[in-house]
């Protein structure tokens, strides 16, 4: 499988005015191949969006190289630029004009005319509002629209930072979708984000960041692959009795609305369905949970703050 981005011994360190050292990216390895989505993870200040930034030749490493499209990312990236379309951080709009308008002067910049941003419209979802004010967008409205800049070129690989930052549920939801339905073409899309059970639903491969290092990287099944469950799920009739059971049983419960949720292994099991049968409750349902994404962040960075 072809690699369209290789990152080997990336590292990049900034210092403050008083000469102090701080280690944003630390010898990271990273092979992302052509095709599908993959998912970029990591803690606040894992380095994710400053290697994004190196990877767009917007700052230039202390060490290590990045390849783009087997390029260079911090010589010859210019060569490959029009294959890549990308939103780092909130995308910037002229607030006074219209969706449509934004583009096309984006577009005249480029070279590029309007039926290409007709078709950006239409792929992002946008084209019924495209001549309506961009300061009367909502957020996600606005996230599709920096998408569709992005999309303006065709470009064979999309970075993404953030996509669904801010949004509500639908919006996430919308972007959700709509990212998946842009990995399907053909194309490759690269996200960083944090909202990992979104990742979990729309990525192909993942690669979990951590001290500036990557340490899990693989399809989304390798990587959950090898790890046992850690919760289960506890249905019986009356939940909060159930629940102050096995709190004083020394479990550590969450009660779900529908459901509690018991952080315990499956060889707990048979303990649970004791605690609570001597005191005469009795399981509708007992089950492990399946691993999660974040599951195994949590495991891998021990931050609950991707």
């Amino acid at each position: 499988m072809a690699s369209i981005i290789e990152v080997e011994g990336l590292a990049k360190e900034y210092r403050n005015w008083r000469g102090r050292r701080s280690v944003a990216v630390e010898y990271l390895d990273l092979t992302v191949p052509e095709g599908g989505v993959f998912g970029f993870l990591g803690p606040n200040g894992s380095g994710k969006t400053t290697t994004i930034r190196c990877l767009l030749g917007l700052v230039r490493p202390t060490k290590g190289r990045c390849r783009i499209l087997g390029v260079d990312s911090s010589r010859t990236l210019a060569d490959v630029l029009p294959r890549i379309g990308s939103v780092v951080e909130t995308p910037m709009m002229f607030p006074t004009q219209s969706g449509r308008t934004n583009l096309r002067l984006l577009g005249m910049t480029q070279g590029i005319g309007p039926s290409a941003v007709t078709d950006a419209l239409e792929r992002v979802g946008l084209a019924d509002r495209a001549d309506d004010l961009a300061k009367n967008y909502s957020l996600g409205m606005r996230q599709r629209l920096g998408i569709a800049a992005a999309l303006l070129r065709d470009p064979a690989l999309l970075i993404l930072d953030e996509p669904a930052n801010g949004l509500d549920p639908a919006g996430i939801r919308e972007i959700r979708e709509l990212i998946r339905a842009l990995g399907a073409e053909g194309r490759t899309v690269f996200i960083s984000s944090h909202i990992l059970s979104e990742v979990q639903q729309m990525c192909d491969r993942v690669a979990i960041l951590t001290r500036g290092r990557c340490v899990a990287s693989g399809t989304v099944r390798e990587v959950l692959s090898g790890r046992e469950p850690t919760r289960l799920t506890v249905r019986l009739d009356d939940l909060a009795a159930g629940a102050a059971t096995l709190m004083a049983a020394g479990f550590f419960v969450e009660n779900r609305g529908d459901a509690l949720s018991v952080a315990a292994a499956p060889a707990d099991a048979a303990r649970v369905t004791e605690v609570l049968g001597r005191e005469g409750l009795w399981l509708s349902e007992l089950r492990a949970d399946d691993v999660s994404l974040e599951d195994v962040f949590l495991e891998l960075t021990g931050d609950p703050t991707p």
